[in-house]
């Protein structure tokens, strides 16, 4: 049942066309819709400002220009695009000079035995700060490093899939992921309200408690029902000793860790006085200060320093041409979502032009008010929740997600006095507990491929073991995470901005 329930999913997946023709088909469905609404005369009251908003046809002379002329500021204006490639220049060179990898197997390498399921599980969530590193890298690595402990491999690559892609939204560090959907729920935001920012940090109090939360649920699967239903292994694959740290790796690891502390000191130079120099003089708030405005930049400067130092140290970089190199290595795969960005910016400006955002956002709340559910926001949370876990098994990309979720999701809960924040936070559940069973995850392939028999003589249907990680991990997250966030977070925005939204933490207790 479950294996036709997965090649079903699969086949619907595939039936779907490229992100990008996805959002190209999306853009002109909404000129053709803006043409029906505008013939229908379709029109809504603002609750916001007591006006009527009517539907603006773009099927016109006038609405084709508009699209012609700025179709390039479009893509400019895209929030999450200067974003996201300025953090991934340094993400993505401290990957390549191979700082990322080494952090990674000193971490797990250095765990007691008796804790190396929670250390597996939680470096898993963790390396998610350095794009796919965890998967190309700690999966395979966790099983070897379960069979050379005389575990099975299996059980050593479940937990670390369950925690590099069951735990993808959650961390202890703010990554290219925040800045992403932050930029997407502002751009959406701004349907209802122009003035209104969204804080790549959002979210972080509740991302950073989600990461213990799906450590323990890793662990507790992985030990109370995956290993004991392996079993032994009894397997042909020859038991190998994992290779330690070499000098080298040493080295560029402690010249990397004091680049990180000479740059957090200087963070903390500037943060620290009230009249340091990275404190706003106008606004001395920490949210008003350099560090937080321009948290973009301190998230590529944090990737590159140690990046370099640990290339110059471990001998990976030895000009400023290797330096270039890995920037350039990481742009190349960047050039997918350039791509889906360009459509998606002009299906989002389409939406913002023809009013239709207002129009459905204003719909559905008055829907929702209708049905009494305004005052029910577990229940809304987890609609969404549940609602963006299903969308994923359809659509992998969390951006292309959000991009087009968030342009009615974040209006329509505005509305009803939900702030963009809480939205995101909800739909960040749903995003990461099905990723480990949806067969369109782009690495999926390369998962199955670590559990092929000839490797690993795994049983019968081993590659879905992950299936009981997705089911069993969802109860813990939505319950000790998003029912106690939702409880506790009941974020109105006509209370209180955005950027103290996430210091309101009244039962922290709640949250575990």
């Amino acid at each position: 049942m479950l294996q036709g329930f997965l090649d079903g999913v699969e086949r619907a997946g595939n039936a779907l066309p490229h992100p990008a023709t996805l959002f190209a088909l999306l853009a002109l469905a909404v000129v053709l819709v803006s043409w029906v609404c505008h013939a229908a005369e379709v029109s809504v009251v603002n609750p916001t400002n007591g006006r009527t908003v009517d539907a603006v046809n773009l099927l016109s002379v006038e609405g084709l220009q508009r699209m012609i002329t700025e179709a390039v500021r479009n893509f400019l204006a895209y929030p999450p695009l200067g974003i996201s490639l300025t953090c991934l220049l340094g993400l993505g060179l401290a990957e390549h000079s191979g700082l990322m990898g080494a952090g990674v197997r000193l971490f797990v390498l250095a765990a007691p035995r008796r804790l190396i399921t929670p250390m597996v599980v939680f470096a898993g969530v963790m390396s998610n700060a350095g794009s796919e590193v965890g998967y190309v890298l700690l999966i395979p690595l966790a099983a070897a490093l379960f069979h050379t402990l005389g575990r099975h491999p299996l059980a050593g690559l479940a937990a670390a899939f369950a925690g590099v892609s069951g735990g993808y939204s959650a961390n202890l560090l703010i990554g290219s992921v925040d800045v992403l959907l932050a930029g997407l729920s502002e751009a959406a935001a701004h349907i209802v309200d122009p003035g209104y920012r969204v804080a790549a940090y959002a979210n972080y109090y509740f991302m950073a408690v989600s990461t213990f939360v799906i450590t323990a649920a890793g662990t507790w699967v992985t030990e109370s029902i995956v290993a004991p239903r392996l079993g032994d292994y009894r397997g042909e694959a020859r038991r190998e000793e994992l290779t330690p740290l070499q000098p080298p790796e040493r080295r560029g690891l402690w010249a990397a860790a004091l680049a990180l502390a000479l740059l957090a000191a200087l963070v903390l130079g500037g943060l620290l006085p009230d009249d340091g120099f990275l404190r706003n003089p106008r606004s001395p708030a920490l949210k008003d200060s350099a560090f937080m405005v321009g948290l973009v930049t301190f998230i590529f400067l944090f990737g590159l320093l140690p990046g370099i130092a640990y290339g110059v140290a471990a001998g990976t970089i030895r000009n400023d041409h290797d330096v270039m190199a890995g920037m350039m290595a990481t742009m190349k795969s960047m050039a997918p979502f350039i791509v889906l960005a360009f459509f998606a910016a002009q299906f989002i400006s389409y939406f913002t032009w023809t009013n239709l955002g207002v129009i459905t956002a204003v719909a559905g709340a008055g829907l929702i008010q209708h049905l009494g559910l305004q005052d029910q926001p577990v229940l809304l949370m987890l609609a969404l929740v549940l609602f963006a876990s299903g969308v994923n098994l359809l659509i992998s990309s969390a951006s292309a997600k959000w991009a087009l979720l968030a342009p009615v999701f974040v209006p329509m809960f505005m509305l009803l006095g939900y702030s963009p924040e809480l939205v995101q936070g909800a739909f960040r559940v749903g995003d990461s507990v099905t990723n480990i069973i949806t067969p369109l995850m782009s690495y999926f392939p390369l998962i199955l491929t670590f559990t092929n028999p000839s490797r690993i003589r795994s049983p019968s249907g081993s590659s879905f073991l992950s299936v009981k990680h997705g089911v069993q991990m969802t109860t813990p997250w939505l319950e000790r995470c998003g029912f106690g966030f939702v409880s506790d977070f009941e974020i109105r925005v006509s209370n209180f901005p955005a950027e103290r939204a996430w210091f309101r933490l009244r039962r922290v207790g709640s949250l575990w």
